[in-house]
């Protein structure tokens, strides 16, 4: 019964903090301007690049980070992986494409900008050796 019930609370916890990442531009900016949210863009090489990699375990991943993007971004990710197994459909490799020749011409990664419902940046930033508070804090300045 005690096993029963720390099953029940670990999902409970993981689906309260879950979050979803829209990989598609036009569900994003369709949900940001509903919800007169902002959107999180944020552009990854998830199989490849350290810094990416550390930016979603110690952010993205971050239960006090989940918490607040969940009530106040949209988030949308624009990965870039390189492993085979890892490939997206040709798809969604063009959708990415599109969003990188406009938001990311230089090829940063991780580059993490700040864009209101019509797609206008507010402000961007790259990876940043700092708790999920300092970033989110971070965040919300660039909406100021």
């Amino acid at each position: 019964m005690k096993n029963l019930l720390f099953g029940i609370a670990f999902i409970t916890s993981s689906v309260m903090f879950a979050q979803h990442w829209e990989t598609h531009w036009k569900e994003a900016t369709s949900k940001a301007a509903k919800t007169d949210h902002n959107i999180v863009l944020v552009f990854s090489g998830s199989d490849w690049c350290g810094p990416c990699i550390k930016l979603d375990k110690n952010i993205w991943q971050s239960p006090e980070f989940q918490k607040y993007a969940d009530s106040h971004w949209i988030l949308l990710r624009a990965d870039f992986p390189r492993k085979k197994g890892n490939k997206f459909s040709a798809e969604q490799t063009a959708e990415n494409a599109k969003l990188a020749e406009k938001y990311n011409q230089n090829g940063y990664f991780p580059l993490v900008l700040i864009l209101n419902s019509n797609g206008k940046v507010l402000g961007t930033t790259g990876y940043k050796n700092v708790s999920a508070s300092e970033y989110i804090k971070l965040l919300k300045d660039m909406e100021s």
